[in-house]
């Protein structure tokens, strides 16, 4: 009785596991952009995570709008256009434009930067982990005004 009670188990556990990964694989990353309230809010698999302050393009700038999947990812990154600056944890979603970290924490919540998404920089990490870990396929970048 014992070892079909110890057998039941470990096929159960294989089930639940195998559900698991499969949900994993399957699991979708969505940080939508709200260039009016300088926001970003983060979901997985459809479940809020996270919401975040964020700095879009000030004036005379333009942070692109629309729907992207990330192209390229850089834990660390230097800003060839822009003084060397440092864009830690870059998620690269159209061309130039990053979202990335960003040491400038007092802006914001408000527009400041030439057209990239600026976060803190521990959110910053948090969402480049999770875009690693889904994959970039798996990701959506959301932009609206």
């Amino acid at each position: 009785m014992k070892r079909i009670i110890t057998a039941f188990a470990s096929m159960a556990f294989a089930g639940l596991a195998c559900v698991l990964s499969s949900t994993v694989a399957s699991a979708n990353v969505v940080a939508r952009v709200d260039i009016s309230s300088q926001r970003m809010n983060v979901s997985v698999d459809g479940w809020p995570r996270y919401s975040w302050a964020v700095s879009t393009a000030r004036r005379g700038f333009n942070t692109p709008t629309g729907s992207y999947r990330p192209q390229r990812l850089y834990r660390s990154y230097f800003s060839k256009k822009y003084y060397n600056s440092p864009m830690p944890h870059s998620i690269f979603f159209r061309g130039g434009y990053a979202i990335h970290g960003t040491n400038y924490m007092g802006q914001l919540g408000r527009p400041a930067s030439h057209g990239c998404i600026r976060l803190a920089p521990g959110n910053a990490a948090t969402l480049y982990s999770l875009v690693q870990s889904y994959g970039k396929g798996n990701t959506r970048i959301v932009i609206a005004r």
